[in-house]
């Protein structure tokens, strides 16, 4: 790397600084990007998010003027080399792009791209992203890729953190979307509370890692690691400040339809699968709509938090004349008759108070090693 180490290592913590000082999607992206082309000290770099239709939903570039860029046209459709990681989910280390018969050609306006380095970025088993930079300042013989192996590694670090930076941001978005400003408020001080000595630490470890990397590599991989854990921490923390949102469109959509929006949120949220089904339900008076979300909230923090659930599932369905909500999970359950000996009541007498305050009854089956199940139910619907 013609930058050497350090400002590597430097690059890096400023890709993690990013969920600090930006919580946008869009200021998270071009500060992974410009980051990764100082990184490798490339002319042109940038990253793709792909959408659910062939495209991208959002394409950030770097080395670019606006002027180029607007010249350039539309974004890439996701074929060529960008399909092969976005589907193939593997890196790409060509020495002239150009020649691969993968690709497809550019825009006349397009700059010319020819050694190429690119990284999928994944969520777990999921490609958010795909990251590239091409055209290496270095002396290079022609036809030969001027990035190496050690780039490729270091680039991997970079999409790994990238991953974690990109998911806190959508997910302090999606936050904006469904909570009112009261719930926003308590967002944020849960946030700095909870995040932000994560963030600091990250930055003093990635810090203390740029100091040793010449003297002591072995403890400088050491700090690496805990800013790998601390980063993983971090996102667990604003996870776990998504779960409790209420949702802002519930007057507006109904019930069913903000269940099943603040579901698909949780289960791009947490390793455990989320799911909601909801049928045949119409309007409920409002109070009793606010009651069962709240209860659904309740139960869903539980199952997620506690439980160590790999799957919970929430359904929304009539019975007789009466509105049916449950919330299963499969986590390793608890005996209701000892956690109120013990005092912790996981919500319940709160989830109680609700379904009768609104002519409801509540009904907790449970036993260690068979999972939960809470179902709330009141009449009408």
């Amino acid at each position: 790397m013609s930058h050497g180490p350090r400002s590597g290592l430097t690059a890096v913590s400023s890709a993690l600084l990013a969920m600090s000082r930006h919580l946008e999607v869009r200021d998270v992206l071009k500060t992974i990007v410009a980051s990764a082309r100082e990184l490798l000290d490339a002319q042109y770099a940038a990253l793709g998010v792909p959408d659910d239709h062939g495209g991208f939903a959002q394409f950030v570039v770097d080395g670019v003027s606006d002027e180029q860029w607007k010249a350039i046209g539309p974004l890439p459709r996701q074929h060529g080399i960008l399909a092969a990681m976005l589907h193939e989910a593997t890196p790409e280390r060509l020495g002239d792009v150009r020649k691969d018969p993968r690709f497809g050609g550019w825009p006349s306006a397009h700059p010319d791209l020819i050694d190429f380095l690119g990284l999928p970025i994944r969520d777990g088993d999921e490609v958010i992203g795909a990251l590239f930079l091409a055209n290496k300042n270095c002396p290079k013989p022609e036809g030969t890729c001027g990035f190496t192996q050690d780039d490729e590694e270091l680039l991997g670090i970079l999409a790994q953190h990238a991953a974690i930076a990109l998911t806190n941001a959508r997910l302090y978005e999606r936050s904006r979307e469904l909570t009112i400003a009261e719930e926003r408020s308590r967002l944020a001080h849960e946030l700095h509370d909870a995040v932000s000595q994560k963030l600091f630490s990250l930055r003093l470890t990635a810090q203390a890692a740029t100091a040793l990397v010449d003297r002591d590599p072995a403890r400088a991989k050491g700090e690496l690691q805990q800013v790998a854990t601390l980063a993983a921490e971090a996102a667990d923390e604003l996870r776990a400040a998504v779960v409790e949102l209420r949702p802002a469109a519930l007057e507006e959509d109904g019930l069913v339809a903000t269940l099943r929006t603040q579901i698909q949120v949780l289960d791009r949220a947490h390793t455990a699968r989320v799911t909601f089904t909801g049928r045949g339900v119409k309007a409920l008076p409002a109070a009793q709509e606010e009651a069962m979300l709240r209860v659904a909230q309740e139960a869903l923090h539980n199952a997620l938090r506690h439980s160590g659930a790999e799957h919970v599932d929430v359904t929304l369905h009539r019975r007789g004349t009466a509105t049916v909500l449950r919330v299963t999970d499969d986590g390793g359950g608890f005996d209701p008759r000892t956690v109120r000996r013990a005092g912790r009541h996981l919500g319940l007498v709160s989830m109680r108070d609700r379904a009768n305050g609104t002519g409801g009854r509540l009904t907790v089956r449970s036993a260690p090693g068979e999972g939960t199940t809470i179902e709330m139910e009141v009449p009408g619907g």
